[in-house]
C-alpha cells in the first residue's frame, strides 16, 4: 500500500500527516488555518487520497510557517508513497474551472523540483489567510515531493475561486500522475531512474 505516516516538529510547528495515495477522498484536516483545511479537503476529495493533517503552529506570528511546514510534510510523504516510481503514468495535466475561474495544473513525477507559479491578480486576502502561501505552500510541496509542478491560471478574478481551482486540479493531477498503469514496464524514464 502507497501510505505514509509522519511526524514532524520544530520551534514554529508541530506536524502528525498521514497520506495514503490509492484511497477514496476521506479527509481529517485540522491546521488552526481555516482557508487551508478547506483547501487541503478540496485536494484530497478530487486526487482521491486519503489524508490526515493536524498542526500546533505559531499562529500568533503568522500563517506563514504553518502553511509551508505542512507543504514540507506532506512534500515528504508524497515522496515516500510513490517510492521507486515503478509502472506510474507520471505526467498529467489537468483544466479545473471553478465558477469564473480556470486553471491548469502540470505534473510530471521527476525527481527534479522545479515550481512554475503564474497566478497574477491574487487580492492580498481571502478572509485572513495571506494569499501569498500559496505560492509558498506549493515551493515546499515541490521541494520534497521532487517533482515538476506548473500551475498556470488561465483566467479569473475570485481570489478564492482561483485558488480553489488550483488545489482542486493540484489532487487531480497528481492522482493520474501517481496511478498505476498496466502497460508501464518498470520505471517510465529512458534512463532507468528517476
Amino acid at each position: 500500500m502507497r501510505n505514509r505516516t509522519l511526524t514532524r516538529t520544530t520551534n514554529e510547528t508541530t506536524i502528525d500527516l498521514s497520506l495514503e495515495l490509492d484511497g477514496n477522498g476521506n479527509a481529517a484536516i485540522d491546521t488552526g488555518v481555516g482557508f487551508l483545511d478547506h483547501m487541503l479537503t478540496l485536494f484530497t476529495k478530487h486526487g482521491l487520497f486519503n489524508l490526515s493533517v493536524t498542526c500546533n503552529g505559531d499562529l500568533h506570528v503568522d500563517q506563514h510557517h504553518t502553511v509551508e511546514d505542512i507543504g514540507i510534510v506532506l512534500g515528504q510523504a508524497f515522496a515516500s508513497c510513490v517510492g521507486t516510481k515503478e509502472g506510474i503514468n507520471r505526467y498529467a495535466s489537468v483544466t479545473t474551472p471553478m465558477d469564473e475561474s480556470l486553471s491548469t495544473v502540470t505534473v510530471d513525477i521527476s525527481g527534479r523540483p522545479y515550481l512554475i507559479f503564474h497566478v497574477d491578480g491574487l487580492k492580498e486576502k481571502v478572509g485572513d489567510f495571506d494569499t501569498e502561501l500559496v505560492a509558498e505552500f506549493f515551493q515546499a510541496f515541490v521541494n520534497q515531493a521532487h517533482i515538476n509542478l506548473h500551475i498556470n491560471l488561465v483566467y479569473g478574478h475570485n481570489s478564492h475561486h482561483i485558488i480553489e481551482s488550483i488545489f482542486k486540479g493540484f489532487g487531480r493531477a497528481l492522482d493520474k500522475a501517481t496511478c498505476k498503469n498496466p502497460r508501464i514496464e518498470g520505471i517510465p524514464s529512458t534512463k532507468g531512474s528517476l
